[in-house]
This record gives structure tokens, C-alpha cells and sequence, in this order.
């Protein structure tokens, strides 16, 4: 099992989910380093990853590399799940100028500040409400803080030239979950409907006091939706 973390997240996003996951199977994090294309870090990953085939789970930014390696290599995916994700490109016009300039504005931040100042800007519309202050919030913080700023300005390239996903999905051959925290404010519920209805059979979960960083503000319920989906993937096998 593989799962990718979003942008400047690392292993701790998945840390409950690999401990308790990982008693029959092998589960392996991916890191992206300083990679500035989405192709390029699915590439890297197929390279380096010794297993023929694997459920493959894409948290955020995680999501859409998970779509490229289905788009590269359909034959190697047992199944697909994206959490707290998406598949639309930037916008074009004045939507996707405003989603360049605000993610350049949070680069140039970490460039002139550091990225704790950075992460603790970022952070808080990432959560439910309720975790701002929290310790789980000072975790999130350390996460992104524990990356330099040239890795932030790399994963940002990558993303403002993200491809568009839905035709992975509309072509999908193999399980697919969705799961999105119902406080996400940054990926909604209403996204992953619509990218439901694209995929027959897909199954959608929608985790109740949860915002964007699913996998650690509600792990118990993640874990059990990815084991439900694990199931449908080792049926694959």
C-alpha cells in the first residue's frame, strides 16, 4: 500500500493510518523532495517503488500525483483512493490568477519570514475550527515548518501546473474511495460528489468535525473507510 501526503506534508499525515494498516501488508510513505512536476513525482514514484502493483491512497496534493501514476501505469493500481483531494487544473482568468498570486504570496512568505511563520498563516483554514490552538494544530505546524522554503516553492510549481484528473477517473478500472473531511473549506464535499458521479461504484465517505487534514484530525474514521477499501483491493490481487 502507498500513500502520499499533500503538499509539504510528509509521513506524519499518515502515521496512523501505516501503523494500523501495516500488520499484514507493507505500507510506504512517499516523499516528493524537491520535485516541481506532478508527472515527475509519479514517475519517481513508479521508478522507485519494487512492487508490481499496490492500492495506492493520495492525501491533498498526494490525490492528484496518485491520479498521474494511474494515468501512467493503470496496470500497476489495485485501487485508487483520494482524500481530501481534487482533479480540476488552475482556472483560467481571474479565478486562477487569484489562486497563483495567493499561492506565490505564501512562498514569498516563507522566503522572507520562514516557514513556521508560513505553515501558521497557512494552517489554520486547513482544519476544523475546533483544532486551531490545539496540539494536533502545533503538529500540522512542525510538519510543514520541517521543510525548507525551495521544496514549498517546488511543490507550489507543480501544483499551479497541475493536469486535469477527471479523465483518469472517468477511465478508472479498479476501487475507488473518496473521503473528505465535511469542515473542508479548501477541498468540499460538494468536490468529491462531483467526482463521484464520475466513477460508477465509486464510494464516497464524508467525515463529520473534520477539516482538510483528514488522516490526522479524525484518524480512527480514515483508517476504517481505508480498510474497507483495502478489502475491495485485495480482491484484486
Amino acid at each position: 500500500m502507498l500513500l502520499l501526503p499533500g503538499l509539504v506534508c510528509d509521513a506524519e499525515v499518515w502515521a496512523s493510518q501505516q501503523a494500523a494498516l501495516g500488520g499484514g501488508r507493507e505500507v510506504v510513505v512517499a516523499h516528493w523532495g524537491a520535485l516541481d512536476s506532478i508527472a515527475r513525482m509519479a514517475r519517481h514514484l513508479l521508478d522507485t517503488v519494487a512492487a508490481p502493483r499496490f492500492a495506492l491512497a493520495g492525501h491533498s496534493m498526494g490525490g492528484r500525483v496518485a491520479l498521474e501514476v494511474v494515468r501512467q501505469a493503470p496496470e500497476r493500481v489495485l485501487g485508487l483512493a483520494l482524500l481530501d483531494s481534487g482533479t480540476a487544473p488552475l482556472a483560467a482568468g481571474a479565478p486562477g490568477e487569484a489562486e497563483r498570486q495567493g499561492r506565490q504570496a505564501l512562498v514569498a512568505l516563507a522566503q522572507r519570514d520562514g516557514m513556521e511563520a508560513m505553515a501558521r498563516q497557512w494552517a489554520p483554514p486547513m482544519v476544523h475550527p475546533a483544532v486551531v490552538g490545539s496540539a494536533l494544530f502545533e503538529r500540522v505546524v512542525a510538519m510543514v515548518a520541517r521543510h525548507p522554503a525551495h521544496i514549498f516553492q517546488a511543490q507550489i510549481q507543480a501544483l499551479l501546473n497541475r493536469p486535469d484528473g477527471a479523465p483518469v477517473l472517468q477511465q478508472l478500472q479498479c476501487p475507488l474511495l473518496l473521503l473528505c473531511g465535511r469542515q473542508d473549506g479548501w477541498s468540499p464535499p460538494e468536490r468529491h460528489q462531483a467526482m463521484q458521479a464520475l466513477v460508477p461504484g465509486a464510494v464516497l465517505t464524508l467525515v463529520d468535525d473534520c477539516g482538510h487534514m483528514s488522516p490526522m484530525e479524525q484518524p480512527q474514521a480514515v483508517t476504517s473507510a481505508l480498510a474497507r477499501w483495502l478489502e475491495q483491493c485485495d480482491g484484486r490481487a
